[in-house]
C-alpha cells in the first residue's frame, strides 16, 4: 500500500483520540502536558497495537467479537460524554478532573481503537504488510492526541465549561455515529 494512503488511514483512525484528547484537554488544568504526553503514548501505542492484532487475528476476531464491539465502544463514548456534559452544565468549581487514572487511559485507549483493529483485518485480508502501517498509525493517532489536549485546554481557558459541554457532545456523536454505521450495515 503507498504511503499516502497510509496517511489517509492513519489520519482516518486519529479522528476519534483527537476528539477524545480534546475533551481531556478542556479538564486537564495543571497536568496539561502530562495528560498530553501520556493519551499520545497510550493512543498512539493502542491504534498500533489493534491494527497488528486485527492484522494477525485475521477473521476469526471478527467472527468472535465484531457482533459486539461497537456496542462497547458506544457505552463507554457515551458515559464518558454524558458524565462530561453534566458536570459541565452543573459548572462545577473544581475544573480538574484525572484523565490519567489507569482504568480511565485503558478504557479510552481500547474505545477509541476498535476501528483499528478492522483496518488492521482488511490489511490481512488484503495480504498487506503491517509494520509500516502500525507504525504510521501509532505516530499519527499519537501526534493527534497530543494536540487535542493542547487545544482542549486553549479553548476552554477562553471558553470554559462551554468547551467541556461540547466535548462531551463530540463524545456521544462518535459514540452514536460508532453504533450506527455497525447497525447500518
Amino acid at each position: 500500500m503507498d504511503p499516502w494512503t497510509l496517511l489517509v488511514i492513519a489520519v482516518a483512525l486519529a479522528m476519534d483520540c483527537f476528539a477524545v484528547s480534546l475533551a481531556a484537554g478542556t479538564v486537564s488544568g495543571s497536568r496539561l502536558f502530562g495528560t498530553a504526553a501520556v493519551l499520545a503514548l497510550f493512543f498512539g501505542t493502542f491504534q498500533s497495537g489493534m491494527a497488528i492484532l486485527g492484522w494477525a487475528a485475521g477473521s476469526w476476531m471478527v467472527w468472535a467479537f465484531g457482533f459486539i464491539d461497537h456496542w462497547i465502544a458506544f457505552l463507554i463514548l457515551t458515559v464518558i460524554g454524558a458524565k462530561m456534559v453534566y458536570e459541565g452544565w452543573r459548572g462545577e468549581e473544581s475544573r480538574e478532573r484525572n484523565y490519567l487514572s489507569l482504568a480511565t487511559i485503558l478504557v479510552l485507549s481500547i474505545a477509541t481503537s476498535v476501528d483499528s483493529l478492522g483496518v488492521g483485518l482488511s490489511l490481512a485480508l488484503l495480504s498487506t504488510g503491517i509494520g509500516a502501517a502500525a507504525l504510521m498509525i501509532g505516530l499519527v493517532s499519537s501526534v493527534f492526541s497530543f494536540a487535542g489536549v493542547i487545544l482542549g485546554c486553549s479553548l476552554a481557558s477562553r471558553w470554559g465549561r462551554l468547551v467541556e459541554i461540547a466535548g462531551g457532545i463530540v463524545l456521544l456523536i462518535i459514540g452514536a455515529r460508532i453504533l450506527m454505521e455497525h447497525l447500518l450495515m
